[in-house]
């Protein structure tokens, strides 16, 4: 008798527990989008942020027209920007230097959006992917830099090579990384390129200038976040996923800058499944935000 009494009594005790208890996902559930780390393990977004509040630079590689990525993004400022309590800097590739001045003076209110829009060469889908960002850095007074290099200097190092660079006006040059620029053509980003290419960047000068000037603009972005960020500050840098996976790109010239430096990485990925991290995904990034390979993209 005593035993039936101390089991209903348990029993008892838990009900309120168990009444309360998340419900488990159904089975036909379609979640828009699943975060793992780079070991393959899920994570919530809140561990996540958390985590990425006690580096000091965070590199978002996105996929340009995936809407879950740049929503995500907007969320991951909003709750980084609380978190670091105005310590806040958001960089952006979507930005070129010689535009600077204008993301300034649009950030602070002195330019209006039209103007803004029509000087400094936003991206096509600026409207719905990244001004969002824009208009949240207003609202919570955080400062935007825009880190990529001008497109015409790529460009230029695509046809003749970096040594392009060395006549252009020290003017011009401080809207660059500092020459001359180290490549390291064993990274996997750019023996992905070499190979994408057709060619062997060891040998073949045409994919060499092509991952030059790739490289021209992960050294550029590079520079500018360093220079960017003040002591105790978080820069969180949006940018292509190519310029930051593996921890290459952008990664490694921070690290050849500044090897002390704390930089976490988060890569987009689709993928046919989210139950588990696909294996070419592993360790792709620090987190790993994996999208159905059917979401709607934004072009």
């Amino acid at each position: 008798m005593r035993t039936l009494l101390a089991v209903l009594v348990a029993l008892l005790t838990a009900m309120p527990a168990l009444a309360t208890a998340p419900a488990a996902p159904p089975d036909d559930a379609r979640p828009a989008y699943r975060l793992f780390t780079a070991e393959g393990k899920p994570v919530s977004f809140g561990k996540m942020a958390k985590a990425l509040a006690a580096a000091e630079v965070v590199l978002f590689g996105e996929q340009h027209n995936d809407p879950i990525a740049h929503w995500l993004e907007l969320q991951l400022a909003r709750e980084l920007a609380e978190r670091k309590a105005g310590q806040l800097v958001l960089g952006l590739e979507m930005f070129e230097r010689d535009v600077q001045p204008l993301v300034e003076q649009y950030n602070v209110g002195e330019l209006d959006a039209k103007t803004f829009e029509e000087q400094s060469r936003p991206w096509p889908n600026y409207k719905t992917d990244y001004q969002p960002l824009l208009e949240l850095a207003r609202q919570q007074k955080l400062r935007v830099v825009g880190t990529n290099v001008p497109r015409r200097y790529a460009q230029q190092v695509a046809k003749g090579s970096l040594t392009a660079l060395d006549a252009l006006p020290t003017a011009e040059k401080a809207w660059l990384a500092p020459l001359p620029i180290k490549v390291d053509y064993a990274l996997l980003g750019y023996q992905g390129m070499a190979k994408m290419f057709g060619g062997d960047a060891a040998h073949a000068a045409g994919v060499q200038n092509i991952i030059q000037a790739q490289a021209l603009k992960d050294a550029t972005m590079a520079h500018f976040i360093r220079q960017s960020r003040q002591p105790g500050q978080l820069l969180l840098h949006v940018n292509g996923a190519y310029h930051s996976d593996n921890h290459d790109g952008i990664g490694w010239y921070l690290r050849l800058a500044e090897p002390q430096l704390r930089v976490l990485t988060i890569s987009t990925v689709t993928q046919a499944q989210l139950g588990r991290l696909d294996k070419e995904n592993l360790k792709k990034a620090d987190f790993v935000l994996v999208v159905p390979e059917d979401m709607t993209k934004t072009y």
